[in-house]
């Protein structure tokens, strides 16, 4: 959560998450098997996204990027958005917002590398993990404590559900 009131809100707007996926959603690594590609997801990540989904927040990833592995990790999530070979990430994100109706300032985003720094124009709030480039940090509104991979998402998400007031229901719709 943050201390910050204007940002608490902020977060409490969101109705779009888009995230990046490599250096976000996986911790960078590219691993080929033959001729596969695989990826490295994190399953708290994983029920963040869940939970955010539930609260009626639509997601999107964007990556310039794709394999089959995020395909199908984003359909067991049941991401509405996935773009993959996304070459303008800020003319993507624009193209959703219009399409589902949603304010810049009720998008939240979260990139790790410099292809990400196009979306701060088209987010409320522009987010990065912990061990995000240099740039991204000094530009993002909030960092996680977690790098790419290894949680950042679940905080976001956590983040958000707490600033909504919808974190605590959450947590008991889960363990009961």
């Amino acid at each position: 959560m943050t201390n910050d009131p204007l940002k608490t809100e902020a977060f409490a707007r969101t109705k779009l998450l888009v995230l990046d996926v490599d250096g976000v959603l996986t911790d960078g690594s590219i691993q080929y098997l033959g001729d596969l590609e695989g990826q490295a997801f994190n399953v708290k990540d994983g029920l963040g996204l869940n939970l955010v989904r539930r609260a009626g927040i639509k997601i999107a990833w964007i990556t310039g990027r794709g394999c089959e592995a995020t395909r199908r990790r984003a359909e067991e999530l049941g991401v509405e958005e996935l773009h993959m070979g996304a070459r303008n990430k800020l003319r993507t994100i624009l193209a959703i917002q219009e399409r589902l109706e949603v304010r810049t300032e009720e998008t939240v985003a979260m990139g790790d590398d410099l292809p990400d720094l196009s979306m701060r124009t088209a987010v409320g709030l522009l987010t990065c993990p912990a061990d995000a480039a240099t740039e991204v940090r000094e530009a993002a509104d909030w960092t996680a404590s977690f790098d790419g991979g290894r949680g950042a998402v679940r905080q976001l998400c956590e983040t958000i559900l707490k600033a909504r007031g919808e974190w605590a229901a959450m947590v008991v719709d889960v363990v009961t």
